[in-house]
């Protein structure tokens, strides 16, 4: 990966993000955007009901490793990574939840083939 790539790679304000983010608005839901204060920072969080939700990437979160993919190039560094993004995620919803938290975690193409199931989870998650 060179340094121009690098940049590329966004952490907030990703289109999964945006694409959510603008569902949940037009559907009256107001959130946070990366809370620092809640524990894992979540792309959105409904602090009153408890609601944390994170818009995962299927590559930096594993989908497609625990399917199997296999890294061509900086293998060991890849599979390092991959996994402490995986065991990273585990903790934080673990962390969450008990601490009383419901955690819903979308995949990309989840957000973007399903916005608005999606936004239903969401919705259905935040109004109890």
């Amino acid at each position: 990966m060179n340094s121009s790539t690098a940049k590329k790679i966004k952490s907030k304000n990703t289109v999964i993000e945006k694409t959510l983010a603008s569902a949940l608005f037009k559907k009256g839901l107001r959130y946070r955007r990366n809370d620092p204060t809640v524990y894992g920072k979540p792309d959105f969080t409904f602090r009153k009901q408890k609601v944390a939700v994170f818009c995962d990437s299927e590559f930096w979160h594993g989908k497609n490793y625990l399917n199997g993919q296999k890294f061509k190039a900086n293998k060991d560094f890849w599979e390092r990574k991959i996994k402490r993004n995986i065991e990273r995620d585990r903790e934080v919803d673990k962390r969450l939840k008990n601490e009383g938290w419901v955690v819903l975690r979308f995949w990309g193409k989840e957000i973007i083939k399903n916005t608005d199931n999606c936004v239903d989870m969401v919705s259905e998650a935040s109004t109890k």
